[in-house]
């Protein structure tokens, strides 16, 4: 099936659909759409043809239904996604169809359910439309989209979290109204803190997204100098070039490009980029992507170079990476090494301004636009020796690009085209310039041999044709936008020619020649009613040649330039009455008008024919030599009539087909009220079912109540038990301390019983000590009986040491009394811990079901008491042991004092002891 038999089938299965919402005709309609996008009609839509923008509408007014079944809503916005993959369609659907608005209302309607495929698809598509486009914030559904954005993207994170930050960038970018909207929310810090968290997440998109966020909102307010400030501006202008060289896709790396573009607008982060210390590796890194195949990506790292460009410092350093690339280094790596000659960023570039027509993105324009900038800095430095190897090089592609091909259909091919050309002739103004700056003849001789006469001259004819600047009366005018090309494409060759009049051969001939051409008027009209200021000067500089030469049409050219001023007037009142008319019957009385006026119109340009005949006729006996200039402006007063009576036919069918449009409008209105009054029905019987359904409920909520009233019972039942358990607790940790005490205490017992042990030692030591020196004592009587007198002496010495020893056995006495004392007190202790041990006992039994462990610990307390009392019944043997050795030491001593002569007792020694 062809495109139309698809796109008839498609507006009537549409049509039987809104008629009667069946399952047969849903699956008809899911077929036609189907069909139709298998096709891949996207070129198609962007004429103003009838039945494409039929179609159009049609998919327009089925994503306007809310009755809609949900499979062909999903089918419907697939197909717009694939009919805006074209950039002219695209703007189609944004501007005339006003496609942004119905998506937000197909969200709004969507955004109880995230998982409907519909939403994720209609959020993608409404980001490829509101990509670099200003979204009007007054469109229906606008604010209920940024809502919507502004919580999921706070909410948990999900599929919808990237293309809900993406919007919102589109949305933010460059539109004052949704910015301040944004930022006049209560709870707009929350925002700003959620934003800044996306910066460390691990996807480099929802970093990119969120920054741009944040650019947009923040750049020139307190939050924005501190997230931008000098001494975390380096970090981010590090993490937007990673993002740029390592970014996840094509996607990615625009928004970074953006984004950097933005910030450049910047005077401070301008020159906080200028002082960059990475920036020269950066650089090299972003020219190393211009080797790449992908054209979107081509095209917006030429379009961030252009933006370096618009600061002076950052154009010499692109200019000196360009031309000079040898010392700088190759992406991934720091170190300066020799590039080879392949991966020269220069010739990437030469490759890029070659590109044929009929790429998708026109990176031709960008890249010779990128050499205009260079060469205009090589220029200002004055340093052109650094241009001249380059030259050679570029000198042949910008030659091939000033020849036109000879068989162009295509219109926007010829568009396309002429922009590459008045590129081209700026890039070769500029390159001439810098070889007069350097003196280079041959290579200027060289470029005067490769451009002849005959192509410039070609070139303009061409212009003249094609363009429709020489055609005659009554033919019908081409595009505006095509002569202002076509124009500013003649008057560039024109100023390349008067450079070039006297080097190249033939060409002063061949310029002062097409300065009197007549069809010259039209392109210079255009130049000197520019808005832009090098259009005017080129204008300018153009008439300033042509004004002396004799046969160069002035009056003319004033008559077209005041026709053209009066147009442009005519143009704006046109447009201030066009905006107040509101009511449609202002349209249709302007339609019925338009067939008289042009009638009147073609009557007047009758009787001014007639009148200059006649008028001629009259002063044929006498010869002026200004008829011919005024012939002239009849004929362009003639030639203005006519686009005048084309432009008004236009008018009158774009009338037509809304008043068609209208009363389709009326029709669909009619429709939408039958469905609104059976809506209404429906409702009333909806609203019969909710109250039921509230009675219901409020029965539910009573016993509801009543359950909660019990459950507080039992809350409050269970908080008393939970302060009986705490104060369990506590006197099991009352009964902790009391135990850690008891164990304390055994332990100063333990070592006080090793310090008696220690002096027992000692008084062993001594008593041995003793009976050695009493056997020696025996020794020395019984062998030395005649020295009595000498040993009286020596017994009296004795008798001194006893003494002291005496006393020391005495303090030793003392010391065991003390031990017994405490042996006494430790006693008492173990008898109070026998009552302490049987009162826990007791308690133990009262809490012995509730606290298991207590009974554990009890029991190992029971268990310590046994092993201390078997402790203090061996140590009460001691005692006993240490009472029987000391009872033999005051034997011992007694025998000492009988022998020494002093009759003691044992019984006195005993009672002394």
């Amino acid at each position: 099936m062809d495109a139309l038999g698809c796109m008839k089938s498609l507006l009537l299965a549409a049509t039987q659909y809104r008629a009667a919402k069946t399952p047969p005709n849903a699956a008809l309609l899911q077929r036609s759409l189907e069909v139709f996008s298998g096709l891949k009609l996207t070129q198609l839509f962007a004429s103003n043809q009838i039945l494409p923008s039929e179609c159009l509408s049609c998919l327009i007014e089925l994503l306007e239904d809310a009755d809609i079944n949900p499979s062909l809503t999903l089918s419907v916005v697939s197909l717009l996604s694939q009919l805006a993959l074209d950039n002219e369609t695209r703007e189609a659907l944004q501007n005339t169809y006003n496609l942004t608005s119905v998506l937000a209302g197909v969200v709004h309607r969507s955004s109880t359910n995230l998982s409907d495929p519909v939403l994720l698809q209609s959020m993608q598509l409404l980001q490829r439309l509101t990509y670099n486009v200003p979204v009007f914030c007054a469109g229906a559904n606008i604010d209920e989209l940024i809502s919507f954005l502004l919580h999921h993207v706070q909410s948990t994170e999900d599929e919808l979290t990237i293309p809900c930050l993406g919007l919102l960038a589109n949305l933010c970018r460059h539109n004052l109204t949704i910015q301040t909207q944004i930022k006049s929310l209560n709870n707009v810090k929350s925002f700003y803190r959620t934003l800044i968290s996306f910066l460390a997440h691990s996807s480099l998109t929802m970093v990119v997204f969120a920054l741009s966020v944040l650019s947009s909102l923040t750049l020139n307010e307190e939050v924005g100098e501190k997230l931008f400030h000098a001494r975390n501006i380096h970090q981010t202008f590090q993490l937007i070039f990673n993002i740029v060289v390592n970014g996840d896709g094509t996607l990615t790396r625009k928004y970074s490009v953006d984004l950097l573009m933005d910030l450049l607008k910047n005077p401070k982060v301008a020159d906080y980029l200028t002082r960059y210390e990475h920036f020269t590796s950066c650089l090299g890194q972003v020219l190393d992507l211009l080797h790449g195949r992908d054209p979107d990506s081509s095209f917006k790292i030429l379009e961030l170079l252009l933006a370096f460009c618009s600061v002076i410092e950052l154009r010499h350093t692109l200019r000196q990476a360009i031309l000079e690339p040898s010392g700088l280094p190759v992406s991934g790596n720091t170190r300066f090494v020799t590039r080879s000659k392949t991966f020269e960023p220069s010739v990437a570039l030469v490759h890029l301004s070659n590109q044929p027509l009929e790429g998708s993105e026109d990176c031709s324009v960008l890249a010779l636009q990128l050499f205009k900038e260079i060469f205009e800095d090589v220029i200002n430095s004055r340093n052109s020796a650094s241009a001249e190897h380059f030259v050679d090089l570029l000198l042949p592609v910008l030659l091939d690009h000033l020849q036109m091909p000879e068989q162009i259909v295509d219109e926007l091919l010829v568009k396309k085209k002429c922009q590459r050309i008045i590129k081209a002739i700026d890039v070769l103004t500029n390159i001439l310039f810098i070889l007069l700056l350097c003196g280079d003849e041959i290579l200027k001789m060289h470029a005067s041999k490769v451009l002849t006469a005959s192509q410039c001259t070609s070139l303009i004819e061409h212009q003249f044709t094609y363009s429709g600047i020489d055609t005659g009366f009554g033919t019908k005018a081409m595009d505006s936008k095509m002569c202002k090309l076509a124009a500013d494409t003649i008057l560039k060759t024109l100023d390349l020619m008067s450079r070039l009049k006297q080097d190249v051969p033939g060409m002063e001939v061949s310029f002062y020649k097409i300065l009197q051409d007549q069809r010259l008027i039209m392109p210079l009209t255009f130049a000197l009613t520019s808005d832009h200021r090098e259009q005017v000067q080129v204008g300018l500089r153009i008439l300033f040649e042509a004004a002396p030469l004799p046969d160069f049409p002035a009056i003319v050219l004033g008559e077209s330039i005041a026709a053209n001023n009066a147009y442009r007037q005519q143009e704006t009142e046109h447009a201030s009455k066009r905006i107040q008319m509101q009511s449609p019957m202002t349209n249709v009385t302007s339609v019925r008008s338009c067939p008289s006026s042009d009638g009147s119109t073609t009557s007047n340009i009758q009787e001014l024919i007639q009148k200059l005949h006649s008028g001629l006729q009259m002063k044929e006996p006498f010869t002026d030599m200004r008829i011919s200039d005024i012939m002239d402006v009849y004929e362009q007063k003639l030639s203005a009539l006519a686009s005048k009576e084309t432009r008004l036919h236009d008018l009158l069918e774009a009338k037509t087909l809304a008043l068609a449009q209208a009363d389709r409008l009326m029709a669909q209105y009619r429709c939408q009220r039958a469905q609104a009054e059976s809506e209404a029905r429906t409702l009333a019987a909806v609203l019969k079912d909710a109250e039921r359904k509230n009675e219901e409920l409020n029965d539910l909520l009573k016993a509801q109540q009543v359950e909660s009233e019990r459950a507080q019972t039992d809350i409050e039942q269970l908080f008393q038990h939970n302060r009986k358990l705490q104060t369990v607790a506590e006197e099991h940790e009352i009964l902790k301390i009391s135990s850690v005490d008891l164990l304390q205490r055994y332990e100063t017992t333990e070592r006080q019983y090793k310090d008696l042990q220690i002096t027992c030692n000692s008084l062993n030591k001594q008593i041995e000590a003793m009976k050695k020196l009493n056997e020696s004592l025996k020794q020395q009587h019984d062998r030395t009986a005649a020295q009595l007198i000498e040993t009286e002496d020596h017994r009296k010495e004795l008798q001194q040491q006893l003494q002291e020893r005496d006393g020391k056995i005495a303090t030793l006495q003392q010391k065991i009394k003390v031990l017994e004392e405490k042996l006494k007190a430790q006693q008492k202790e173990k008898t109070d811990m026998e009552q302490t041990v049987d009162t826990l006992r007791k308690e133990l039994s009262k809490t012995e079901q509730t606290r298991k462990e207590l009974s554990i610990k009890a029991s190992s307390l029971e268990v310590q008491k046994s092993q201390l009392e078997g402790r203090l019944e061996e140590k009460e043997a001691l005692v006993k042991l240490q009472k029987e050795e000391l009872n033999k030491h005051s034997n011992m001593i007694a025998m000492i004092h009988s022998l020494s002569g002093g009759k003691l007792s044992a019984e006195a020694v005993n009672l002394s002891l």
